[in-house]
């Protein structure tokens, strides 16, 4: 293998036929779906497609797979990526719903639906398990025969790239609950667990920068590279990309999950307000029904009126001000 250069980072191409075979079977399904969906987001394809698969083919196909059995840093952005950001995206293009939505109903549907509501998927999905799934696969990756095996078995190779990518879709299928799952988990809880799980990358990370004898040594003193970084200072290349682009795979999740929060906010804001406004509707055909005279609607009293404490502190117990300025809104 020639010299990794800058020059021959934009012209060293491999040809991955498994992971190319299964992105491009992927992505026509995503597409003939989506064009069979009404109203399906643009925003959901391009993640789908755009940063999700197209992070899988950015680590496999270019130069970071064509080296990826030469040095060892190129495989540890690779397995991050494939783990950690790739089904970040490819879980936000909800393709189980996108499933559902352009499957007729009958048999076939009903099934889908079973399953994604089964015993099993709820454990899958569940925050122990995808999370001890997505935190322990690297390690035992790196600290077991199963890294070397990978450099040395193609079959083994292809295996463990497909594993990674869909222990990280699972992860993130149910971190991010835009698909259909058994069981919702409130948002925050997501937050805590990614930030106890970029702790976990980053003790890979330093595990592998501070460790003095190299991971699959034999294999790589085999190799006979004579450019580049030595052995040592490629594998702690290598955990210093485990350790920062895991963190920074955390910030585009943070982002996704605040805005799936701000969303959820606002529907549950406004489904409140319907059901205040039907309450007063009742309330107000109840009093027509029974002869009562209705006035204008009562204005719904300032919440600082009827806090026990704060009404007698600003003397506004028993309806009015009491001469006082209300506190400020919170």
């Amino acid at each position: 293998m020639r010299e990794l250069t800058v020059a021959s980072a934009f012209t060293a191409w491999t040809f991955d036929p498994v992971m190319i075979v299964l992105v491009a079977a992927l992505g026509a399904w995503y597409l003939r779906r989506a064009r069979r969906a009404d109203g399906w987001p643009l925003s959901r394809t391009l993640n789908f497609l755009g940063l999700g698969l197209g992070g899988v083919l950015a680590v496999t196909v270019t130069f970071v797979g064509a080296y990826d059995d030469t040095l060892f840093w190129p495989r540890a952005l690779q397995v991050i990526t494939l783990l950690a950001i790739s089904p970040l995206f490819l879980a936000n293009g909800a393709p189980f719903t996108l499933l559902l939505e352009t499957m007729p109903d009958g048999p076939r549907r009903d099934r889908v639906r079973r399953v994604l509501s089964s015993r099993a998927v709820a454990v899958l999905t569940s925050p122990p398990a995808g999370t001890a799934a997505l935190v322990v696969t690297p390690w035992l990756l790196y600290f077991s025969p199963l890294y070397e095996l990978t450099l040395r078995n193609a079959v083994a190779d292809e295996t463990v790239k497909v594993a990674l990518v869909l222990i990280g879709l699972v992860y993130y299928w149910a971190r991010l609950q835009v698909d259909p799952m058994p069981r919702s988990y409130p948002h925050l809880l997501s937050m805590g667990i990614t930030f106890a799980e970029a702790m976990f990358d980053g003790a890979l990370g330093l595990t592998i920068m501070l460790r003095h004898h190299p991971i699959a040594a034999s294999y790589y003193e085999n190799v006979h590279r004579t450019w580049g970084p030595s052995i040592h200072r490629d594998q702690q290349i290598g955990g210093g990309l485990l350790w920062m682009v895991g963190d920074f795979a955390g910030m585009p999740f943070l982002v996704v999950l605040a805005i799936r929060m701000l969303r959820q906010d606002r529907v549950e804001a406004e489904r409140v307000d319907r059901e205040l406004d039907a309450e007063q509707e009742r309330q107000v055909a109840d009093q027509v029904a029974a002869g009562v005279v209705v006035d204008e609607p009562e204005m719904m009293r300032p919440w600082w009126e009827t806090d026990p404490v704060l009404s007698r502190r600003y003397g506004t117990g028993g309806g009015g001000t009491g001469g006082r300025t209300p506190p400020p809104g919170p």
